[in-house]
């Protein structure tokens, strides 16, 4: 059963909401013909096309590229740029529709809400409603909140109520570090996100947060970013220095299997060389559904990788990994 865990999902009234309620914010929506984009910042997030919020079409491309089912997020840029107040209702209309959509093929969608994290509180609150009233899996949020870290104590209340209610939090990289200087040629996507993914997840595991939540089930978007790749150095830095120490109870290599990865990575050798750091059984299928920076044929781009076994390709397409997050 292959299961896309990375997928994202716009109802239209999100958009809607964003129109009505979003310009005091610096937040619009813009209109190119049939397509959406939303802006925020001066920043464009889309295109949004039907796809993003309908259910037929999303199922119809699910069919033809051999995918069981979906898991919905909501893309960046989130909620967080708002108040509390819009926040919360942002995100309470986000939860409520995409409920609405799962109920409409729960055979093969699920989904992951969306929390106002500006206001821990209001967060707490509104991820309760959705996994014990909604029925969703878990909570999509960004890598960090404003430029509040996750590791940042305001925090912690959130990930202990994550913990109990046994929900899945997926870390998607949003408002990168470094901006002023990835804003040409894209980098602010092709490095940004994957450098921001990475800061996200070393200071969870630096700061302590994995050790005092050890049943805290995270999952990192785009193959944990830059993470992986730069391991060996983050472990230099816990050995030869002395403020990296004194938080975590072990380096951070130690930790990497406290995390699930997608596979939304882009190249053959690299997804390789994930599953031997990490295991099969702590990767999962990702497509990052419908951008162009996504993997839109899953399927393939794990069947492709000859540097994988085929008990490797079978474990990860089979979505154990994915079936025990989503506890189905």
């Amino acid at each position: 059963m292959l299961i896309d865990l990375h997928a994202h999902y716009v109802p239209r009234s999100f958009l809607e909401a964003i129109e009505k309620e979003g310009g005091p914010y610096g937040a619009s929506v813009r209109r190119d013909g049939r397509d959406l984009t939303m802006v925020v910042g001066g920043r464009p997030y889309g295109p949004i096309t039907r796809h993003y919020f309908e259910t037929r079409p999303r199922i119809a491309e699910m069919d033809k590229l051999r995918v069981d089912m979906q898991v919905l997020s909501l893309c960046p840029p989130m909620v967080y740029w708002a108040d509390s107040r819009l926040g919360t209702r942002l995100s309470r209309v986000f939860n409520d529709e995409l409920a609405a959509a799962l109920a409409e093929r729960p055979d093969r969608l699920a989904g992951l809400a969306t929390v106002p994290l500006q206001d821990v509180a209001e967060s707490i609150a509104e991820l309760e409603r959705a996994m014990e009233g909604l029925g969703l899996r878990g909570v999509s949020i960004g890598s960090n909140v404003n430029g509040k870290d996750l590791d940042h104590p305001d925090l912690l209340p959130f990930f202990a109520r994550a913990e109990a209610l046994r929900a899945l939090v997926f870390i998607h990289p949003l408002d990168v570090i470094g901006i002023e200087r990835i804003r040409s040629y894209y980098l602010h996507n092709g490095l940004g996100n994957p450098f921001d993914t990475a800061v996200a997840a070393a200071r969870l595991m630096m700061s302590g947060v994995l050790d005092r939540f050890p049943r805290l089930q995270v999952c990192l978007a785009h193959a944990g970013g830059a993470l992986p790749y730069l391991i060996g150095r983050l472990d230099r830095v816990f050995r030869v220095r002395g403020e990296a120490r004194g938080k975590a109870r072990r380096r951070p290599s130690g930790y990497l299997r406290r995390f699930h990865y997608d596979t939304v990575v882009h190249h053959e050798l690299a997804l390789r060389y994930l599953v031997d750091l990490v295991g099969k059984d702590r990767v999962v299928v990702g497509s990052d559904y419908r951008f162009d920076m996504g993997c839109l044929d899953p399927r393939r781009a794990v069947a492709a990788v000859r540097q994988l076994s085929r008990a490797d390709r079978t474990a990860i397409l089979g979505g154990a990994a994915a079936r025990r997050l989503l506890r189905f």
